[in-house]
Protein backbone atom coordinates (compact mmCIF):
# COMPACT_ATOMS: atom_id res chain seq x y z
CA UNK A 1 0.00 0.00 0.00
CA UNK A 2 1.25 3.18 -1.02
CA UNK A 3 1.65 5.94 2.10
CA UNK A 4 -0.87 8.06 0.32
CA UNK A 5 -3.68 6.45 1.23
CA UNK A 6 -6.66 5.62 -0.98
CA UNK A 7 -9.95 4.26 -1.07
CA UNK A 8 -10.68 0.93 1.06
CA UNK A 9 -13.81 -1.46 1.30
CA UNK A 10 -13.51 -3.35 4.45
CA UNK A 11 -16.68 -6.01 4.26
CA UNK A 12 -18.18 -7.15 7.77
CA UNK A 13 -20.82 -10.19 8.56
CA UNK A 14 -24.06 -9.14 9.56
CA UNK A 15 -26.16 -6.14 8.40
CA UNK A 16 -25.43 -3.89 11.12
CA UNK A 17 -27.87 -1.44 11.78
CA UNK A 18 -27.75 2.32 12.02
CA UNK A 19 -25.70 3.75 15.24
CA UNK A 20 -22.47 1.79 13.71
CA UNK A 21 -22.49 4.29 11.31
CA UNK A 22 -21.21 6.47 13.65
CA UNK A 23 -18.68 4.50 14.63
CA UNK A 24 -17.61 4.93 11.75
CA UNK A 25 -17.60 9.01 10.62
CA UNK A 26 -17.11 9.57 7.00
CA UNK A 27 -17.23 6.03 5.78
CA UNK A 28 -20.44 5.19 3.49
CA UNK A 29 -22.23 1.76 5.00
CA UNK A 30 -24.02 -0.53 2.19
CA UNK A 31 -25.95 -3.78 2.85
CA UNK A 32 -25.83 -6.55 1.02
CA UNK A 33 -26.66 -10.16 1.52
CA UNK A 34 -26.12 -10.58 4.87
CA UNK A 35 -22.99 -8.19 5.00
CA UNK A 36 -22.05 -4.90 5.69
CA UNK A 37 -19.65 -2.68 3.22
CA UNK A 38 -17.98 -0.16 4.80
CA UNK A 39 -16.49 2.03 1.99
CA UNK A 40 -14.07 5.20 2.30
CA UNK A 41 -11.04 6.94 1.89
CA UNK A 42 -7.86 6.50 4.49
CA UNK A 43 -4.79 8.52 4.48
CA UNK A 44 -2.40 5.95 5.61
CA UNK A 45 -1.93 2.72 6.62
CA UNK A 46 -2.17 3.19 10.16
CA UNK A 47 -5.51 4.46 9.81
CA UNK A 48 -6.49 1.50 7.64
CA UNK A 49 -5.00 -0.32 10.74
CA UNK A 50 -6.91 1.47 12.88
CA UNK A 51 -10.16 1.16 11.42
CA UNK A 52 -9.51 -2.47 11.30
CA UNK A 53 -8.57 -2.85 14.89
CA UNK A 54 -11.64 -0.65 15.54
CA UNK A 55 -13.93 -3.28 13.74
CA UNK A 56 -12.29 -5.58 15.88
CA UNK A 57 -13.09 -3.74 19.47
CA UNK A 58 -16.93 -3.76 18.44
CA UNK A 59 -17.07 -7.29 18.02
CA UNK A 60 -17.36 -7.55 14.23
CA UNK A 61 -16.48 -10.41 11.96
CA UNK A 62 -14.20 -8.82 9.27
CA UNK A 63 -14.46 -10.85 5.93
CA UNK A 64 -12.35 -8.61 3.76
CA UNK A 65 -10.54 -5.42 3.62
CA UNK A 66 -9.94 -4.65 -0.01
CA UNK A 67 -8.03 -1.88 -1.91
CA UNK A 68 -11.02 -0.06 -4.60
CA UNK A 69 -8.72 0.65 -7.78
CA UNK A 70 -9.05 4.31 -8.74
CA UNK A 71 -12.32 4.73 -11.27
CA UNK A 72 -13.53 7.91 -13.40
CA UNK A 73 -16.99 7.22 -11.75
CA UNK A 74 -17.92 6.79 -7.84
CA UNK A 75 -15.29 6.53 -5.24
CA UNK A 76 -15.77 2.68 -4.12
CA UNK A 77 -19.24 2.02 -6.07
CA UNK A 78 -19.67 -0.59 -8.32
CA UNK A 79 -21.79 -2.89 -6.55
CA UNK A 80 -25.09 -1.60 -7.60
CA UNK A 81 -26.44 -1.14 -4.16
CA UNK A 82 -27.85 1.91 -2.37
CA UNK A 83 -26.02 3.47 0.27
CA UNK A 84 -27.78 3.61 3.54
Amino acid sequence: MESGGGVYRIVVRDELGDRFAVQFEGMSFTRIDGNTVITGGVCDQAQLIGLIQHAQELGLELISVSEVPATGGQEGRNDGAEPV
